[in-house]
């Protein structure tokens, strides 16, 4: 199963450096002040975390303006999600999606059902009402991996009271969530509901760009909360991750600044990939494009490109995407410019 952020498999095979297209992180790096921030806490690997991560809850709750009783934390977003699967009847995935979704429920013996997305890459609502039973997760990307679109508002809460009449349980990845336009916040949408039978979790990997840390979070009822906790590892996030979780999440002037960064870099990149012949860039809320390939296959792509230094995603492994496809992130100017030369360069040679 391939992910993205493999540089070492293909830097060894390029021979040379790569400018990482494949991995969608934040392209402005970690909040600064962290590395210096982190050092002072060197002495704390002495000792163990404290095993129920108070001061991070404390810190990640005031960010999400959720209650700490309804806080998640775990060893990135896939631990946590793998979590609630343990306790599902079955597994309910829409496909296109991230791949780990299927392969964490069958670890776990879990009966997975996917239901694929319409061509637009919208939710099929109607099929999800069809096999939604009582018991089953429904886990959806929001926005989803690899399309990088997100559920609408209105579309949302249709889908949480269809999953409360059905007797299920909705699960949201939101690992993305912070690049995405601000029309809405589904924490807040659901703290009316007190967030019964939906849990939404999210990660320090992508807008932090702390992929090598493995901070995850979310929010999800007191009493989901206390049974996750039952079943979860102890002492799961690291010190040096109970630490970043007590200082990121209040630079605000960081979260802003990425926010609008990644906005004007999308429409620059959007832009320019759309005058390409023979690529047309799909519309996307996150910092990550994904391309439909009109004249060549992936392979061909890709392998032309990383003999440019560039690596981009193949999406071979995303089940129910045709073969002609590859995924790429939004980066700084300089790296989107020389994405676009190179993939420039492939359409003037073939």
């Amino acid at each position: 199963m391939e992910h993205g952020g493999d540089l070492l498999t293909y830097e060894n095979q390029f021979g040379g450096k790569l400018i990482d297209f494949s991995s969608n992180i934040n392209p402005l790096g970690p909040p600064e002040g962290l590395d210096k921030y982190l050092m002072k806490k060197f002495e704390t690997l002495r000792a163990y975390p404290d095993i129920q991560y108070r001061k991070s809850k404390k810190s990640i709750s005031t960010y999400l303006k959720c209650n700490e009783e309804n806080i998640l934390v775990g060893n990135g977003a896939v631990e946590i999600i793998d979590d609630f699967m343990i306790m599902a009847h079955r597994v309910i995935v829409c496909t296109p999606s991230f791949s780990e979704y299927e392969q964490r429920a069958k670890v776990h013996g879990k009966d997975v059902v996917r239901v694929p997305y319409k061509k637009d890459f919208t939710l099929d609502v109607k099929a999800i009402e069809d096999i939604l039973t009582k018991g089953d997760l429904l886990l959806l990307g929001n926005p989803n991996n690899p399309t990088g679109l997100r559920i609408k508002e209105n579309e949302l809460i249709a889908l949480y009271k269809l999953v409360l009449k059905k007797g299920g349980y909705l699960l949201l990845d939101e690992a993305f969530y912070e690049f995405c336009p601000h029309d809405y916040d589904s924490i807040e949408i659901f703290k009316k509901f007190n967030y019964e039978e939906v849990g939404i979790i999210r990660a320090a990997t992508k807008f932090f760009a702390l992929p090598g840390l493995r901070l995850g979070y979310g929010c999800a009822s007191s009493h989901k909360a206390q049974e996750i906790r039952k079943i979860s590892l102890p002492w799961s996030i690291n010190s040096f991750a109970d630490a970043a979780g007590q200082y990121i999440f209040k630079d605000l002037e960081y979260i802003e600044e990425s926010k609008k960064y990644i906005d004007k870099e999308r429409i620059y990149l959007q832009d320019e990939l759309s005058k390409i012949p023979g690529i047309l860039p799909k519309k996307t809320d996150a910092n990550f494009i994904l391309l439909e390939l009109v004249k060549w296959n992936e392979e061909y792509v890709f392998n032309n490109l990383l003999k440019q230094g560039i690596l981009v995603r193949k999406c071979n492994s995303f089940i129910d995407l045709p073969s002609n496809y590859i995924r790429v992130a939004i980066k700084s100017r300089k790296d989107n410019e020389m994405l676009i030369k190179a993939l420039k360069a492939i359409t003037i040679h073939s």
